[in-house]
């Protein structure tokens, strides 16, 4: 697939990827705005910003304007906040590229955060705090983050804290978004069925005459850790639901693709390691999940699972065992293929659609400042050795490295604590 990229005077980058046989079209912007650029006084305003944008704009000064022009297109959209930037998109046919443009620069660019609005979508995100909390599966990632990074922005959940929101006021967002939305931060990506020339001519027409800005950095993350660690929020619930971590390596790391093919050895599919250890041979629970997850400045590679409360302490040993025999055992060349294949083809799957392979593009370019297509990624994956993922099993399954959160009916550390070593 064929893409191009061009950078305007300002600093803004242009993504373009011309798919002629998808009757789509994409437009999404990226911006450098997460949790990890907040101050703790304002932690949760990158998310809290992103909600506001929707809320009215100079061209449409009402929520309402917004989303019924959009819906009027049949379009899909929304936004989503993470650690490192925050997104902007809508989805339609072809033939409204210009108009869905139009909405979303819009709402980059000219939101005027209305306060009325901004005191009633404060209940809007607390709400949304509390949805996240009363599910163990996903608020147990909010968990390992806090344990492995604590007190720094690295370790605040994205969303913030309840009395941070409550406190904001509209000239917070007015500063942050003057601080960070700024065109030497933001990429803008059009996928579908369009042309360079015409997405060059409405970037130009919106974006060209914006000025720079001194863009303020991120806190660099800290990694402090001698011994392995654990963290236990109590909850009644039916399963028990955990991450085990370990830390590994950045998003510029060339042992990416190495910790990719681990993942997929470990959780790959339903005839990985772990899914046939956990769920056809022990039984003891539904999902279970291992994959890498990388940042700009540190990364950990993960376990997570929701098992049957009872026997918690013998899961974890069985994960643990299974991590070891990838640091005694070389794994065979049959079981290696399996994972690449499976690990290539499921990303060429999640490229059907224009909106995500705008986001396969744009993550690369907001982050990396690079662009490889997937027979690049693919080739990396190709690449890997059952000598390279030993030795990497054997750098980074150490005691020192290790983290154990779960949600469940506990009370206390100490008995994982024992349990938890290589």
């Amino acid at each position: 697939m064929k893409f191009t990229k061009k950078v305007l005077k300002n600093g803004l980058r242009l993504v373009t990827i011309p798919m002629k046989d998808n009757p789509t079209a994409t437009v999404l912007v990226l911006v450098e705005a997460g949790s990890k650029y907040e101050e703790k006084k304002v932690n949760g305003i990158s998310h809290f910003l992103e909600h506001m944008c929707f809320k009215g704009t100079t061209k449409r000064p009402k929520a309402i304007d917004i989303s019924k022009e959009l819906d009027t297109l049949g379009s899909q959209y929304n936004a989503f906040t993470a650690q490192e930037y925050t997104g902007y998109y809508a989805k339609s046919d072809a033939k409204h590229f210009r108009k869905i443009f139009d909405v979303v620069s819009d709402i980059y660019l000219n939101s005027i955060f209305p306060e009325t609005e901004m005191e009633k979508e404060k209940g809007v995100i607390i709400e949304e705090i509390n949805m996240y909390e009363d599910m163990p599966q996903r608020h147990v990632q909010d968990l390992i983050m806090e344990l492995l990074y604590g007190d720094q922005p690295a370790g605040w959940n994205i969303a913030g804290e309840k009395k941070n929101i409550l406190k904001m006021k509209r000239e917070d967002f007015v500063k942050y978004k003057r601080q960070h939305y700024l065109p030497e931060a933001t990429v803008l990506i059009v996928a579908g069925s369009v042309t360079e020339k015409e997405v060059m001519k409405e970037v130009k027409k919106v974006f060209g005459k914006i000025s720079r800005g001194k863009k303020i950095s991120k806190i660099k993350t800290r990694e402090i850790q001698k011994k392995p660690e654990v963290l236990v929020s109590f909850k009644k619930t039916d399963q028990t639901h955990f991450v085990l971590a370990v830390r590994t390596h950045d998003l510029f790391s060339k042992k990416n693709a190495t910790l990719s093919v681990l993942g997929g050895v470990l959780g790959g599919g339903m005839s990985s390691r772990l899914f046939q250890k956990l769920r056809e041979e022990m039984g003891v629970g539904y999902y279970v999940r291992a994959y890498n997850d990388a940042f700009t400045d540190h990364g950990f590679f993960q376990v997570s699972a929701g098992v049957d409360n009872k026997r918690i302490e013998e899961v974890i040993k069985a994960v643990l065992d299974e991590c070891n025999k990838l640091k005694i055992y070389e794994i065979s060349e049959e079981e290696l293929n399996k994972v690449k294949e499976y690990l290539i083809g499921n990303m060429k799957l999640s490229l059907e659609s224009s909106d995500d392979i705008a986001n396969f593009y744009g993550g690369q370019e907001l982050l990396k400042r690079e662009l490889k297509s997937t027979q690049e990624k693919a080739e990396e994956i190709r690449k890997v050795t059952a000598g390279e993922i030993q030795n990497l099993a054997k750098d980074i399954f150490k005691n020192e490295k290790l983290n154990l959160a779960l949600i469940g009916p506990f009370k206390e550390k100490a008995s994982f604590l024992k349990i938890l070593e290589f």
